[in-house]
């Protein structure tokens, strides 16, 4: 048995601004699943630049901090209170964290390796 699914377009025609409702059949396919194979295709990656733009500048400022905060808690930059010291590394090590992670999802994602993908790294577009 083959089923015919119906797709309207509405069109007003000119005068009296009637519609005039002309419908395009298409067949479906023989085994009633409920599903089609166009709505499992996926579309090309959209790459979140600018998620992979915040994630730079999270990994570049996460490790200016971490060298300065080694610095400061070696002694080669010489500070007045050594307890300043701490808090500049663990601030770095939170922004430096994130960055690297999503830049990293990003990389594997550019090289096509499985398992990684552009979804994974949230867009702030929407």
């Amino acid at each position: 048995m083959t089923k015919v699914a119906m797709m309207p377009t509405r069109s007003v025609s000119g005068g009296g601004g009637m519609p005039n409702n002309k419908v395009k059949y298409s067949r479906l396919a023989d085994s009633d699943e409920g599903y089609i194979d166009l709505q499992f295709k996926k579309g090309p990656p959209k790459v979140p630049y600018k998620a992979i733009a915040l994630a730079t500048f999270l990994f570049l400022i996460g490790s200016l901090l971490i060298i300065i905060g080694g610095l400061l808690l070696s002694g080669y930059i010489e500070v007045s209170d050594p307890n300043r010291t701490i808090p500049v590394l663990i601030i770095g090590v939170l922004v430096f964290l994130p960055g690297f992670y999503h830049l990293r999802i990003a990389y594997y994602a550019s090289k096509g390796y499985r398992g990684y993908s552009y979804d994974d790294i949230p867009d702030f577009d929407d």
